[in-house]
């Protein structure tokens, strides 16, 4: 039986150098003196930017492996932060400060998107979006509609003006930012079609290096960043007006619509049965093996703060 106690819900590690400690919705930063951070991607699972009270058991390692797989796979395409890996649930790279908006491109007309255009917007985020599109129909090309990356509570759609206009990045940079999340949309969409997948809409988030780099920082088409679409049949279902089989965390956040909680102030998490947890499970990891062709191996059962903590030590020895 699924249960919490199988799963790494957060890291107490000790370790030389450390310079500072930040906890995320889903993630455990540690920055060090050296110029190097390290990412431990728990089990924390978050919808509407609320993190959900159990976890979800193996999704850290499938988000660290698939980012990291995807990281090495993209490298050529965009700069990014990534150096390596120590254990299942750890990515090591270079420190960037976080430039404070989501870079979100959307080739298909889903998710937040497809809520706005339904209420009746056909601008988002100073994007302008087609007439006579219906749910999940792709855009004629994909569009980059900016959030801003809150360190707490919601993030907020943003227009590219907007974001010049408060100093975030300047027009060079957010040219900058915008090729590279282009780009990488277009290579996650070529290897995500070699395994009968289609990369509907994903996010990037960038980071400046102490020397004034811009890199490609966090993770990389993963469930929790991505929304993927099942190639076979995808034209057939459209055309019937049926939904599409996908992968990605949208099926958790429609669970939670179904049981009346959108994150908003009042509304109580409804309780995620072992069923339920079980099922997220095996979404990964079927987007782990479907998009990277290899078997999903489960880290060893035990004390995972220990074993985080034993692999880190080794590797900074």
């Amino acid at each position: 039986m699924t249960t919490m106690d199988a799963t790494l819900m957060r890291t107490d590690l000790q370790l030389p150098g450390v310079a500072s400690i930040h906890r995320g919705k889903v993630r455990d930063v540690y920055h060090l003196q050296d110029g190097r951070t390290i990412l431990v991607a728990t089990d924390r699972i978050s919808a509407f930017d609320v993190i959900l009270p159990r976890g979800i058991p193996h999704k850290g390692q499938v988000l660290t492996q698939l980012s990291w797989h995807m990281l090495q796979a993209t490298a050529h395409v965009a700069p990014n932060w990534a150096i390596g890996t120590p254990d299942p649930n750890v990515v090591i790279g270079h420190t960037a400060k976080t430039i404070p908006v989501e870079m979100v491109v959307r080739g298909y007309l889903a998710g937040h998107a497809w809520r706005q255009y339904k209420a009746g917007q056909r601008t988002l985020c100073g994007a302008t979006m087609a007439g006579g599109l219906r749910e999940n129909d792709r855009f004629p090309e994909p569009l980059i509609t900016p959030s801003t990356k809150a360190s707490e509570g919601h993030d907020e759609d943003i227009t590219p003006q907007e974001i010049m206009d408060r100093g975030i990045c300047t027009p060079a940079e957010w040219e900058l930012l915008c090729r590279h999340a282009l780009d990488l949309f277009a290579e996650g969409t070529r290897i995500a079609r070699e395994r009968g997948l289609i990369l509907v809409d994903t996010k990037y988030e960038f980071g400046r290096t102490s020397d004034g780099r811009i890199l490609l920082i966090d993770e990389v088409h993963t469930p929790d960043s991505s929304r993927y679409f099942h190639a076979d049949g995808y034209a057939e279902r459209q055309e019937r007006g049926e939904a599409q089989k996908q992968l990605s965390k949208e099926f958790v956040r429609e669970w939670l619509i179904a049981h009346d909680f959108m994150g908003k102030e009042g509304q109580q998490v409804p309780v995620m049965d072992d069923a339920f947890v079980r099922s997220v499970t095996e979404r990964y990891t079927e987007l782990y093996e479907r998009i990277t062709g290899q078997q999903f191996v489960p880290a060893p059962e035990g004390d995972r703060n220990a074993r985080v903590q034993e692999a880190l030590s080794n590797y900074l020895r």
